[in-house]
């Protein structure tokens, strides 16, 4: 017998902050660096908890370079070599803290992921990441992983849900990504009908990691830097994004020009067609591609475009009181609506 979950659950556009009172002068007065101990490993981390997906359209070392300046975060993909990573290493010792080496779960990642992490001592975050984070096979890999790497901190997911964040925490994980399919190159909710409300998944998993002292990522569903002041609203220790960062010089995919003159870059979901064929030669036949390929603007240099993001979540901080990026969960209170934006002019291209 099937059952049903009456209980409604929200995306970041089903709702808006409360602005509440607040003493702050300025937006400057903001801090957003957090100083996070882990459950597992013991380490700490202290920087701006945003992150750069580890797809390879948007987890580049280039983004990484930019991103290090700032302390944020970058999760780099898993297709760089062991020879690519020694010379980002030596070209970028400051913020090897602020990147993580990416692994999926087959024997030869595994093997990969050693040789990376003997290579360059320096990088102590490792990234698990798979689309279904419920199977045994992968808690037996975070089992494993935290078994091989006693002192590294370990990101793993996704998962949706809160009994599966406290199954991975229990497992070896410090973090956990949440979010199953509300990415912008994403098609896993329309070739299989499984998902759950970003902003809901947010808050309930957020809840669970907390108590057993572990932490979580909300990974993807971003739009705009509001969204992202929404994820750490509703609880995020970090907030993930791809699509955001996508279009940029730092930015992979390829860049094209158009018969006017307009430039595009490719940005794809790494469940693609597209990226299954660039590194897997194919699709194999008994699965279906849950992501799906697209150009977008040419953006051109990220930091502009990090220090908007950045911008917008000061600035949320300040309507709602928050001194600290830390104190925004507590002094958030998230309004339900219908609309969220004015859109008369929302077809019509603008300048800032």
């Amino acid at each position: 017998m099937s059952n049903i979950i009456n209980e409604v659950k929200l995306d970041f556009k089903d709702v808006l902050l409360r602005p509440k009172r607040s003493t702050l002068k300025t937006r400057a007065e903001v801090d957003l660096y957090r100083h996070i101990m882990f459950r597992n490993s013991r380490r700490t981390y202290q920087g701006i908890p945003l992150i750069a997906s580890n797809m390879d359209t948007v987890g580049t070392f280039e983004m990484a370079a930019v991103f290090g300046k700032h302390g944020v975060f970058t999760t780099i993909h898993k297709y760089y070599e062991v020879d690519e990573w020694l010379v980002f290493a030596n070209e970028n010792p400051t913020i090897l803290d602020h990147v993580a080496v990416s692994c999926g779960i087959s024997e030869a990642d595994f093997q990969k992921l050693g040789k990376i992490l003997a290579a360059v001592p320096g990088v102590s975050f490792i990234c698990l990441d798979v689309a279904n984070g419920y199977t045994q096979q992968f808690v037996d890999i975070v089992r494993k992983t935290r078994n091989t790497y006693p002192q590294h901190t370990i990101i793993a997911g996704n998962v949706v849900t809160g009994e599966m964040v406290e199954e991975l925490i229990l497992s070896g994980a410090d973090i956990i990504k949440v979010g199953i399919g509300p990415g912008s190159v994403c098609t896993t909710r329309i070739k299989t009908g499984v998902g759950y409300p970003q902003l809901s998944a947010v808050i309930e998993c957020a809840d669970a990691a907390h108590g057993l002292q572990g932490h979580i990522i909300s990974d993807g569903g971003c739009v705009c830097p509001g969204d992202v002041a929404k994820a750490f609203g509703a609880g995020a220790d970090y907030v993930m994004l791809g699509g955001m960062l996508a279009g940029h010089d730092e930015s992979g995919g390829e860049l094209t020009i158009k018969s006017d003159g307009t430039k595009c870059k490719s940005f794809y979901g790494m469940s693609s067609l597209t990226a299954m064929k660039k590194h897997s030669g194919g699709k194999a036949e008994y699965r279906a591609a849950e992501g799906k390929a697209v150009e977008v603007p040419y953006r051109g240099k990220v930091n502009d475009t990090l220090l908007d993001i950045l911008g917008g979540l000061r600035s949320a901080c300040t309507y709602t009181g928050a001194h600290k990026l830390k104190e925004l969960p507590r002094r958030s209170t998230f309004i339900r609506c219908t609309q969220q934006v004015n859109p008369v002019y929302s077809n019509i291209a603008a300048k800032e």
